[in-house]
C-alpha cells in the first residue's frame, strides 16, 4: 500500500497539527548554545528549499528497518536526471540534515536506556519515518563503549564488538585519524591555502542524526529533546536526555537540493555565486547521490552481504546490522577551486581542470562549454561516476590517455581504488551535503562546508579509502603536480570522529541490559 502526503503545503505530523513555529520555541533554540548551532543554517535555507512531493511506503515503528541506514523504502525511488552530460539516475534524499554530537556526563543505567528507547520511539510516532517526516539515526563513539564496565577492552564489550577477519586482534570500530593531507603535526609538510586548520579528532560520545524535507520538523525535534515539551504542535514532556545526563557539544546542518548552494551564495554575496551552477545540489556544482556511486546497505554492515564481509559479525549477533558511521567537518575554499583568470593566474580554474579534479582525466568527462568555462560551472553538472577498475587512479596518474597528455589524479578515481566488492559492488554509502556556517573559520564568517558522513563496515576500511583518496604515492611515483591532485588542496577538514551505528533494535544506548 503506497500513500501519498501533501508536502507542497507541509506533511502534517502524526496525531496533531504542524510544529509551532512561535517566538518562545525560536527564542528557545537561540538559546540552546550548542543544540541551537544548525538553527542559522536551517532558517536560512528552509524558507528557499521546496518540500518535494514524495510517495512513500505507509509503515509503522514494527516495519521500520533494523539497519538504521536503510532508507531506500522511505523516500523517493531515484530519478534520471540529464543537464547535457549523460543520462544519470540520481538518489532524492531528504533536504535537511542536522548532525548533533554530545558527551554523557556518566555511565548510562538501564533506566537511561529505557529512556532513550521511548524518546525515540516518541519521534517516530508523532513524525511519519520518512523523507517528508523525520528520519532519525544514532550512533555512538568510543568514548561511550569506555563508560561501559571494563571499558572498550573490557570482557562485555569485547564479547559483542565485531573484530577484523583480516586481523582477529582488530576491532571493526577504530577511532578517527588525520588524513594524509589534513593539517596535522602528523603531517608537518602540509598547509591549506586560505584555511590552514588543524584537524580534530573528536571524543563525543553519541551522535543523533535528524532528516527531514522540512527544516521545522527538525527544529521542533531538536527543541523537544533540548526541553522544550512540545512535539509535534501538541504537550508531550522532553526526555531528560540533556538534563545532566548528556551535553550537546554541537550541531550541524546540511542542505541537498537542486539550486540552494547558488542561492546560499548569492543571496549571501559570494564573490563566486556565478560560477556554481544554478541547478546543482552541490557546492562544488557536481551532482552527488549517485545510485552507481553507493552500495546496498547489507554490504556496509559488519554481517556483511555476498559481495563482501569484512567482520566476524554473524546474522544475529548484537552488532550484526550496524555499522561504522565517519562525520568529518569540511571547509571547502570555492573561491580557490573557482578562481577566474587574472594576473596571477592566467588560466584560473576553468570546466576543464575542475572537472579532472572531481572525476578522471582518462577520458576527460567532458569539456564543457567553449565560449564560457566559468559562468553556471562553465559545463553539465550531471555527469556519470564510472567505474574503470581500480587500477584507473594509477594510469591517470601515469598520463596514460589522459586529457592533453598530463599527469593527472581524479577524485573519484582515486576512492575507487579500494572502495568497490570485488564484484565492482561499492562497499559504502555516503551521506554528506553542503552546509554554511562559521564552524572552525578562524575569521568566524561563515564559508561553505562539506559535512561529510559515510557508512562503512569498518574503521580500517575508511582508513585506507581515505589514504587512496589523497594518492600521496601515486602523486610521488609518477610526479603529478600537487596542484593536479583531485580536490585536495581545496579541502580543509577540521574534525573527524568514527562511531558505531547499532542495529535499531539495540540502538538506545547498546549493551546497557547487560551491566
Amino acid at each position: 500500500m503506497h500513500a501519498r502526503f501533501p508536502e507542497q503545503a507541509g506533511l502534517s505530523p502524526r496525531n496533531s497539527g504542524q510544529p509551532s513555529s512561535n517566538p518562545v520555541r525560536r527564542t528557545f533554540l537561540k538559546g540552546a548554545g550548542a543544540m541551537g548551532m544548525a538553527l542559522g543554517t536551517l532558517h536560512l535555507v528552509g524558507g528557499k528549499a521546496s518540500l518535494p512531493q514524495r510517495v512513500r511506503l505507509a509503515s509503522d515503528s514494527t516495519s521500520l528497518p533494523d539497519i538504521q541506514f536503510e532508507i531506500g523504502a522511505f523516500i523517493d525511488p531515484p530519478q534520471t536526471l540529464n543537464d547535457g552530460g549523460g543520462n544519470v539516475l540520481i538518489n532524492q534524499p531528504p533536504v535537511h540534515t542536522v548532525f548533533t554530537t554530545a558527551r554523557l556526563n556518566r555511565a548510562p543505567s538501564q533506566a537511561d536506556q529505557q529512556m532513550l528507547g521511548d524518546a525515540l520511539a516518541a519521534i517516530e510516532a508523532n513524525y511519519p519515518f520518512a523523507a517528508g517526516g523525520i528520519i532519525t539515526f544514532i550512533s555512538y563513539g568510543i568514548p561511550y563503549f569506555d563508560k561501559l564496565p571494563g571499558g572498550l577492552n573490557g570482557s562485555l564489550v569485547a564479547t559483542h564488538m565485531p573484530r577484523l577477519t583480516t586481523n582477529g586482534s582488530s576491532y571493526a570500530l577504530q577511532e578517527a585519524v588525520p588524513g594524509p593531507t589534513d593539517v596535522s603535526p602528523l603531517n608537518p609538510g602540509v598547509t591549506k591555502q586560505t584555511f590552514n586548520v588543524p584537524v580534530k579528532i573528536e571524543s563525543n560520545d553519541f551522535l543523533i542524526t535528524l532528516r527531514s524535507d522540512n527544516s521545522a520538523y527538525i527544529s521542533d525535534v531538536l527543541a523537544w529533546l533540548g526541553g522544550s515539551n512540545s512535539l509535534a504542535g501538541r504537550s508531550f514532556q522532553s526526555p531528560p536526555l540533556f538534563k545532566g545526563l548528556a551535553t550537546v557539544t554541537s550541531s550541524r546542518a546540511e542542505f541537498v537540493q537542486l539550486g540552494l548552494p547558488a542561492y546560499v551564495a548569492s543571496s549571501n554575496g559570494l564573490p563566486f555565486a556565478n560560477e556554481i551552477d544554478v541547478n546543482s545540489p552541490m557546492w562544488m556544482s557536481f551532482s552527488d547521490e549517485q545510485v552507481a556511486g553507493a552500495g546496498p546497505a547489507a554490504i556496509c554492515t559488519f554481517a556483511g552481504n555476498s559481495s563482501a564481509h569484512l567482520t566476524t559479525a554473524k546474522p544475529g549477533d548484537y552488532f550484526d546490522n550496524g555499522a561504522i558511521q565517519h562525520l568529518s567537518h569540511v571547509i571547502e575554499d570555492l573561491a580557490q577551486f573557482y578562481a577566474r583568470p587574472s594576473t596571477a593566474d592566467p588560466t584560473g580554474e576553468p570546466f576543464t581542470e575542475r572537472v579532472q579534479y572531481m572525476f578522471r582525466s582518462n577520458p576527460i568527462p567532458s569539456t564543457g562549454n567553449a565560449s564560457d568555462q566559468f559562468t553556471n560551472n562553465g559545463g553539465p553538472s550531471i555527469l556519470p561516476e564510472v567505474f574503470q577498475g581500480s587500477g584507473d587512479a594509477a594510469n591517470n596518474a601515469a598520463a596514460i590517455g589522459t586529457f592533453n597528455g598530463e599527469h593527472r589524479l581524479g577524485h573519484v578515481s582515486c576512492l575507487q581504488r579500494s572502495s568497490r566488492a570485488s564484484d565492482s559492488t561499492p562497499v559504502h554509502i555516503r551521506m554528506d551535503g553542503p552546509g554554511f556556517d562559521n564552524m572552525d573559520v578562524p575569521d568566524g564568517s561563515s564559508q561553505p562546508k562539506l559535512q561529510f558522513t559515510i557508512f562503512v563496515p569498518t574503521a580500517e576500511f575508511f582508513r585506507v579509502m581515505r589514504i587512496n583518496q589523497a594518492s600521496l604515492d601515486l602523486q610521488n611515483q609518477f610526479g603529478v603536480d600537487p596542484d593536479d591532485n583531485g580536490l585536495e588542496r581545496f579541502l580543509t577538514a577540521t574534525r573527524r570522529q568514527n562511531f558505531l551505528v547499532p542495529p535499531r533494535r539495540n540502538r538506545a544506548f547498546p549493551l546497557v541490559e547487560f551491566t
